[in-house]
């Protein structure tokens, strides 16, 4: 496995290498394919302001190569559509495009947010909600241990809400490490 290093969004220094990754048509479901530079630095600007929400550009050898975001639901749209507990922490991910894809590098990714988000023993479950219509993200959620609760509306998208354990997360890790 590939090692990953996280650190702070800079909304001014990483906005022109996220914009490059937002509007890439492989990240449509990103929903920012139409933002210029200033805007996606200012999505970041208010994350970064945004006590309930964190981002983090993931790196190896030091080069950007993906983002992470992690929210409390309770301070999110998803929030509203089902029943917050204790423990939860949403995240989205997103791995930078390229025209060179390296086998197994998204998975790695994926497990590396999953392993760092339960370091925090204050959580106890993931949630994520991907577009409805993004079946690649929908595999690698099931891979990675998440089930899906129930389809939901939210601003700009029909979403599968999903959720991983700390259980779900120790037995889909066990799962892939038997599979190896």
């Amino acid at each position: 496995m590939t090692a990953f290093t996280l650190r702070p969004v800079d909304p001014l220094a990483d906005a022109p290498t996220l914009h490059r990754w937002v509007t890439h048509p492989k990240c449509r479901f990103w929903q920012m394919a139409y933002h210029d530079v200033a805007q996606v630095q200012q999505a970041y600007v208010e994350i970064d302001e945004n006590p309930t929400h964190d981002a983090f550009l993931g790196l190896v050898d030091d080069e950007p190569a993906f983002l992470v975001e992690r929210y409390d639901p309770a301070g999110d749209p998803v929030g509203e559509v089902y029943a917050v507990q204790p423990g939860d922490a949403g995240m989205h991910v997103l791995v930078a495009p390229t025209d060179s894809p390296v086998p197994g590098f998204t998975r790695d990714v994926f497990a590396t947010v999953m392993d760092w988000l339960f370091e925090d023993p204050t959580v106890q479950r993931v949630v994520v909600e991907p577009d409805a219509a993004n079946h690649a993200v929908h595999a690698l959620n099931a891979w990675a241990g998440f089930t899906v609760h129930e389809r939901v509306r939210l601003p700009g998208k029909d979403a599968l809400l999903s959720f991983c354990t700390r259980d779900d997360h120790v037995a889909s890790a066990t799962r892939r490490g038997a599979a190896a």
